[in-house]
């Protein structure tokens, strides 16, 4: 039996050269790596608006959700994720880690030393290559 995928919208949220990235709780799936922040889509609910939902629940800030980025479905031994990144700017806020472990603001050459999720990596490796992201 094959299971439906999880729809989940991740942010690339950029400000003055660097992305927001956060840690996820110790107890959680894949705890204490670090992600880039989102959450999983409701029913009747856009990625879009789940995303703007998400991180102002979960980091107090508001964004405008730009461009499709990437789009990865990664099956994890317990389940199948589908994931979508979005280039988002931060339009009000200061994110703080209500609802995560700890949040952080990295340039492109900083990326390597966080610990991420398998289902990154393709994006990762993208990001690291288009410099006009960061500015």
């Amino acid at each position: 039996m094959t299971l439906k995928p999880i729809d989940v919208a991740a942010g690339l949220v950029f400000h003055s050269g660097r992305l927001l990235i956060t840690q996820r709780h110790s107890h959680d799936h894949l705890g204490d790596l670090w992600e880039f922040p989102g959450g999983k889509v409701e029913p009747d609910e856009t990625f879009e608006k789940c995303l703007r939902r998400e991180l102002n629940e979960e980091l107090g800030i508001d964004v405008e959700v730009g461009s499709l980025l990437e789009s990865v479905t990664h099956s994890y031994p317990e389940k199948t994720i589908r994931l979508q990144f979005y280039v988002c700017s931060l339009t009000k806020g200061e994110a703080a880690p209500l609802g995560c472990q700890a949040v952080a603001w990295i340039t492109a050459s900083e990326l390597d030393q966080y610990l991420f999720p398998a289902a990154d990596a393709q994006l990762l490796i993208k990001l690291k290559g288009l410099p006009g992201l960061w500015k």
